[in-house]
């Protein structure tokens, strides 16, 4: 690996602030350079590496004055070297994207401007095309004058032109990458990834991205795949500063919980959290603190309402309100019926716009539902954003808003990519979201991203956000989300099929698949964290050996059988407090070890036990709860940190260590949490209000730990509890077992806690290092590498490639086809599935490839259609056990499930036999804009696999490809883009 030498600087600009206090603009300029790198630049006109500036004549003439961070980014840009540009949402990106593109025209050079998605390309396109003359535009589906100077893309279409070797990269000085830290997207990263490896070295690159906390880490990467300096430009500074609320769900009320020097106010946060202790069991606002907002409950919605109702009043709007969910996003707009932002002038206005907008529709489509009742709420100024609309109506949505005519835009979070469109306040209708695999919190990065559209600059003295927060959340949580850095960028690259087919067929031997593994930032980052991995082996190394190393042998005997024992407790707890084995033993005044992963809270008194239902099981300390919980919590009173319950906040266990003042409190357990029985009893006061009392027990389980230094007597699972489950008679007796040979250690029978603690500490000491070493020798290129073997066998096996690598038929058909699995499309073309069906079939078989919304209907087919599927199932059953085989790591029937997704089949093939859309969007629950979006996703995929029949002589299966495609591509679900 070259090592890249880095420079850094820090340079600060005072500005006016707009409260009784100073901000301070801070920029963070660093470069990435190659090792032997002598820069050609004059000094005079562009300052020097670590000091960039421009002293020449500009591209492009700015109405203001460009901020910190736009000065040395065009000053990098002069000097003809790649530069990141990281900075907040509306901080002024685009100024910088916008210079490249001058100075490319001024140079009479061809710049390329990429973008994540068509839509944002779309708008992008319309942007540019104000500012510039001569802009195209090509996506998968739409191509606007190709041989313009300035050409927007979608990263996949750039991609692509790299494969092929297209001669309009041989003119492009400067490519823009939008959004770069798109580039850890779990699916699509790797084109990214790829992208950038395959750029020749004399084009140079713009990154644009959100705040990351690792910008110089890529930055380096940059430097050491093209041997060329990377400026990295990063700034913090928000333009508008922003305020941030808290609002108590159920209750009234702002809180200001971060105020515009980002200072977290905890007094605020505690004040906030007295308004949900306060609430009467049983009143109305006791009861809307539950799911509010989350699913569109009645007090959720009253909540929203009341929120929104109280930022028009105090003249905040616009606002934008996030949730996490399509159906809420309607459901919350359709419930401000009672609210009208608009002023007549301002309905005449919308109006208009809309009927210019449906224009383009057909009749029939004009008075689709979707249509029809968007129109009067628009013209009281509120409005819906999500993926699941018609691309019409969310088009006609964002220019309505940027217009200044929508007044409360309900959105996902989708809104918060692309284009800026700030709004004076941000509302989160919940802190936490679906990922695909749980429920969790917001992270810091995405409620950056979200908030950032808060403050419009040049508008607003401050942006203003406010989140619905409910009792559960704890005050880290929430400091967490609203403060924390923001997120790094890591690689999410994978090896496909696609990438090594055209590996292998198209780039002439200039690349190969292990050159892009190589070069990969994934395998970048892995090697850079090598260095520090190998010094933290050396000092613990250095630590062992300073430990006493007498008798390692029996250290790591010793350490391995408490861990065994570990594992079988943990086993024989699972079983004992099962509800009905437990519940009898858990009486007042019983002693039971509490632990919660790696924490042990030590001994602790039963008080009572009361069963829950599972709604309320959320409610109780993050520390003390448990994902496999039964409906059962153990009012437990458990050593307590001091102070740990003043202002109202709740108790916080801490492990009992010696000579540490604590006080017992009454806190909540899970069940599953307890992870001892003793046997012992003691007696418990009638009320614990008292810290007398508590403390009074406090000494009670602090004598009985001395009289028993070997450790409290346990309840017998067999003979205390009477369990004759023989599984737990057997685990009683391994454990016994166990116990017998942990007791005559020679260390467990030393009395020197010095000579203990050393022991323990050098049996941990080695275990880190076998781990580190491990970690070590577990290459990624190698991983990569079995991989690339294992899918180059596939290829064999399906007829792709030859045995010497060489690309067959079969494999130059697959070469063509990206938007959908290659290896199951031209199996259908070459094993005669596409054959067999007229081109209405083919259109709804193909449907099946494409990903997208899934239906909660029962899929009922017709006919004509259920033997292709079969087919298609059947196929993609056989490639997954052969992709099996060759030792891929892959679940047959989740591939099958994955791959084939029939459920918009009937819908395709009606829309393909001439039926209108009116009709079609009965057919199914998935919304209108899903099925349109899947329509030219799939009308892309028709084109691909045209191209390949034509490459491989199947002139039949092209033009059936084709007849296809042109079934569908009518009416609304190809109307054009109001941005075009």
């Amino acid at each position: 690996m070259v090592e890249s030498p880095t420079l850094k600087r820090r340079l600060e600009e005072e500005n006016e602030a707009e409260s009784t206090s100073k901000r301070s603009r801070t920029c963070l300029h660093e470069v990435a350079i190659p090792s032997c790198f002598a820069s050609s630049n004059d000094e005079s006109l562009h300052g020097t590496l670590s000091n960039p500036v421009y002293n020449g004549k500009m591209a492009k003439i700015y109405p203001f004055k460009l901020d910190p961070f736009q000065e040395i980014s065009v000053a990098c840009l002069e000097r003809k070297e790649s530069v990141l540009v990281s900075a907040h949402t509306s901080a002024g990106k685009t100024a910088v994207a916008e210079y490249a593109i001058a100075m490319s025209f001024r140079d009479k050079q061809r710049v390329i401007y990429t973008s994540p998605l068509k839509a944002l390309s779309n708008q992008k396109y319309r942007e540019l095309s104000e500012e510039f003359s001569d802009v195209g535009l090509l996506t998968g589906d739409v191509s606007i004058s190709p041989n313009a100077s300035c050409l927007v893309m979608t990263t996949e279409v750039l991609r692509t032109m790299l494969y092929v070797g297209s001669e309009v990269l041989k003119e492009v000085a400067w490519v823009i990458f939008d959004e770069i830290h798109y580039m850890k997207h779990r699916e699509r990263g790797v084109v990214w990834e790829e992208s950038i490896i395959f750029l020749p070295p004399a084009i140079k690159m713009v990154f644009l991205s959100a705040t990351m906390s690792n910008p110089m880490e890529f930055a380096e990467w940059i430097c050491n795949i093209h041997k060329q300096p990377c400026h990295v430009v990063y700034t913090d500074f928000r333009p508008t500063p922003l305020q941030h609320y808290a609002f108590p769900k159920g209750g009234s009320g702002l809180y200001l919980v971060v105020d515009d020097n980002d200072q977290f106010r905890e007094d605020n946060f505690l004040k906030l959290r007295e308004t949900f202790t306060n609430k009467k069991p049983g009143s109305s606002s006791a009861k809307a603190s539950g799911r509010s907002g989350e699913g569109g409950n009645a007090s959720g919605v009253s909540d929203i309402y009341k929120i929104v109702k109280m930022i028009m009043a105090r003249k905040f709007q616009p606002v934008i309100i996030f949730s996490f969910s399509r159906i809420d996003c309607e459901k919350h707009a359709m419930c401000m019926t009672k609210l009208d932002f608009n002023t007549e002038e301002e309905k005449e206005a919308v109006e208009q716009v809309f009927h210019s907008a449906v224009a383009c529709l057909n009749e029939e489509d004009r008075n689709l539902p979707a249509i029809e009742l968007m129109l009067p709420l628009l013209q009281r100024g509120i409005a819906v954003h999500h993926s699941g609309l018609l691309p019409v109506v969310k088009e006609l949505v964002e220019l309505l808003f940027q217009e200044g005519l929508i007044k409360a835009l309900f959105a996902t979070e989708t809104f918060a990519m692309g284009l800026n469109m700030p709004a004076k306040t941000v509302v989160f209708t919940s802190v936490k979201k679906w990922d695909g695999d749980a429920h969790r919190y917001i992270g810091s990065g995405e409620y950056i991203q979200m908030s950032g559209r808060a403050g419009r600059r040049g508008k607003d003295e401050r942006g203003i956000c406010i989140i619905m927060i409910d009792e559960k959340m704890e005050m880290d949580s929430l400091k967490d989300m609203v403060s924390g850095n923001p997120d790094p960028l890591v690689s999410s690259f994978r090896l496909s099929y696609y990438s090594i087919l055209n590996l292998l067929s198209r780039t002439e031997g200039q690349f190969t698949a292990e050159h892009v593994i190589k070069n990969s930032f994934h395998q970048f980052q892995y090697e850079k964290a090598l260095p520090d991995i190998g010094k933290k082996v050396s000092k613990l190394e250095e630590e062992g050996a300073l430990l006493d190393a007498s008798g390692e042998a029996e250290v790591a005997g010793y350490h391995k059988l408490r861990l065994e024992m570990a594992q079988f407790e943990k086993k024989l707890m699972a079983e004992i407090t099962r509800p009905e084995r437990v519940l009898y033993f858990l009486l007042p005044g019983r002693l039971v070890k509490v632990r919660e992963g790696g924490k042990d809270w030590g001994w602790g008194v039963v008080v009572n036990v009361v069963k829950k239902p599972p709604a309320a099981l959320g409610s109780l300390p993050a520390t003390l709860s448990a994902s496999c919980a039964a409906g059962y919590i153990v009012d437990t009173l458990l050593h307590c940190s001091l102070g740990s319950s003043e202002n109202g906040s709740r108790p916080k266990p801490c492990p009992p260590r010696p000579g540490e003042k604590c006080e017992m409190h009454v806190v909540p357990v899970q069940l599953p949490l307890i992870s001892s029985l003793s046997k012992l009893r003691i007696s418990v006061p009638s009320d614990l209000r008292p810290l007398e009392a508590r403390q009074s027990i406090f000494l009670a389980v602090q004598e009985l730990e001395k009289r028993f230094p070997e450790g409290l007597p346990k309840l017998n699972p067999v003979k205390d509890m009477g369990i004759e489950d023989p599984e737990v008679v057997n685990m009683v007796n391994q454990i016994e077992e166990l116990e017998k040979k942990f007791f005559s250690y020679q260390l467990h029978k030393s009395q020197n806690e010095h000579q203990l603690r050393s022991f323990q500490r050098k049996a941990e000491v080695n275990l880190e290092i076998q781990q580190l070493k491990s970690k070590m020798r577990d290459s990624r290129l190698q991983k990569f590498w079995d991989e690339l073997r294992n899918r180059s066998q596939v290829l064999k096996k399906l007829g792709h490639i030859d045995a010497d690598g060489i690309v067959r038929l079969k494999g130059q058909a697959a070469c063509l086809i990206e938007t959908g699995d290659n290896l199951l499309a031209t199996e259908l073309m070459f094993n005669g599935t596409f054959n067999d069906l007229n081109h209405h079939q083919v259109a709804a078989l193909t449907s099946c490839f494409i990903p997208g919304d899934r239906s909660e209907e029962k899929i009922q087919l017709r006919d004509e259609l259920e033997k292709p599927l079969q087919q298609l199932q059947d196929s993609a059953r056989r490639i997954a056990e052969i992709q099996h085989e060759c030792k891929l790591e892959i679940d047959v029937d989740k591939y099958v499930v994955a791959s084939v997704r029939p459920f918009l089949m009937d819908v395709i093939y009606c829309w393909s036999m001439g039926a209108s859309f009116a009709e079609v969007i009965q057919m199914t629950d998935i919304f209108e804009g899903s099925i349109t979006r899947l329509a030219r996703r799939l009308d892309e995929f028709l084109n691909q696999l045209k191209a390949a029949a034509h490459a491989v002589g199947e002139v039949d299966l092209e033009n059936k490809f084709g007849a296809a495609s042109d079934s569908i591509r009518r009416g609304i679900m190809f109307a054009n883009s109001l941005y075009l």
